[in-house]
């Protein structure tokens, strides 16, 4: 309802021999990501498969965040770890276009946060009836500080992480400063200002301002909007099966709670899990085999009772829930179109 802009990425593309019912996978993606990420398609391409070319034959739909993959910025506000009304909202109108449909959860590093958070905000009442978490930061005060302790992970990672913000940053400057006196306009001038800046200082400058709706937006420092949004904190609050997988070789997540039941892999890098596929230098990701396997649990073999959510209806032309928070709600804009892939970030670190 600020005015902000969700692009969603529907799989397959021709899906009118699917039933009403057909489960959808729902996507969040990494930090500058979108629906093209090779990580996504790894997995999306065999779920979204008809059953008799080997795949499961569900629907997928990608959560694209403001002003990545191409959607544009139309509010003075970006996304962030912490912020989950963007995917609430993408809920209400997949929701809504598919009443019958059991919504499966899955998402990747800054993403999974964000859904981490979501469930366990809305416990019973959540729209996702289950959740796949995949390399997801956490505790996020925790891990920028053992990222910043080496070499490598402050002038490699979190420094590639900060850059690709910048440069997305910089695609949307426009929108972002269209009033001057905004706390968002003039938080861009001091991050324009930034020369290959870490994830922290990145955040610190710009995400505790400007990565979420007020309140509880902006923050004092970036330490106060970390420790705010993660989402080790919460996971006693999930009411739904939660499957979560780190690796322990992750070099942007070095720390997770062990606490809890979590596959944790001895490999598998940062959304990487590698491995040879047979051919001279071919790699595939073997994370895939058994994402797919609990998507095909939760959605056929969990005895599932529907959640006990609010009723949609249209107000003004905006989906909102009956009884539901005023300052929710979405609708259909025109425009849409091809996904944009990564265009200005960095290689290998593209999408984290």
């Amino acid at each position: 309802m600020d005015g902000g802009t969700l692009g969603l990425d529907f799989t397959p593309t021709d899906d009118s021999n699917l039933k009403p019912d057909t489960p959808i996978i729902v996507v969040t993606h990494g930090l500058t990501g979108g629906s093209y990420e090779s990580y996504v398609r790894c997995i999306l391409a065999p779920a979204c498969s008809p059953v008799e070319q080997g795949g499961l034959g569900y629907r997928a739909v990608v959560v694209n965040f403001r002003g990545c993959a191409g959607v544009p910025v139309t509010s003075p506000q970006l996304y962030s770890a912490g912020h989950t009304d963007d995917l609430r909202q993408a809920l209400f109108y997949i929701a809504n276009q598919y009443p019958g449909a059991p919504l499966l959860g899955l998402s990747f590093s800054l993403g999974a946060n964000v859904m981490t958070r979501y469930i366990a905000e809305e416990g019973e009442q959540s729209r996702l009836m289950s959740g796949c978490i995949l390399a997801c930061p956490w505790d996020l005060a925790a891990n920028n500080g053992r990222l910043l302790e080496t070499y490598i992970g402050r002038n490699i990672y979190s420094k590639g992480m900060g850059s690709n913000l910048l440069n997305l940053l910089r695609r949307h400057i426009v929108p972002l400063t269209q009033d001057p006196e905004h706390r968002v306009a003039k938080a861009i001038t001091l991050t324009m200002g930034l020369d290959k800046p870490t994830l922290d200082v990145f955040d610190d400058t710009f995400t505790r301002i400007a990565g979420g709706s007020s309140p509880p937006w902006p923050f004092d420092t970036a330490h106060d909007y970390y420790v705010h949004s993660s989402s080790h904190k919460v996971l006693g609050d999930v009411r739904v099966p939660l499957l979560a997988i780190n690796a322990a070789d992750d070099p942007v997540v070095r720390d997770v709670p062990i606490w809890v039941v979590m596959a944790l892999t001895p490999n598998g890098g940062h959304i990487g899990w590698f491995e040879s596929d047979g051919g001279w230098g071919q790699v595939a990701r073997w994370i895939k085999r058994p994402v797919l396997e609990w998507l095909r649990a939760v959605a056929e073999d969990l005895v599932y009772e529907r959640p006990r959510v609010k009723p949609l209806q249209d107000v003004d032309g905006f989906l909102k829930e009956v009884g539901g928070r005023d300052d929710l709600g979405c609708k259909v804009i025109e425009g849409g179109g091809i996904v944009v892939g990564n265009e200005g970030q960095s290689g290998v670190l593209a999408g984290l």
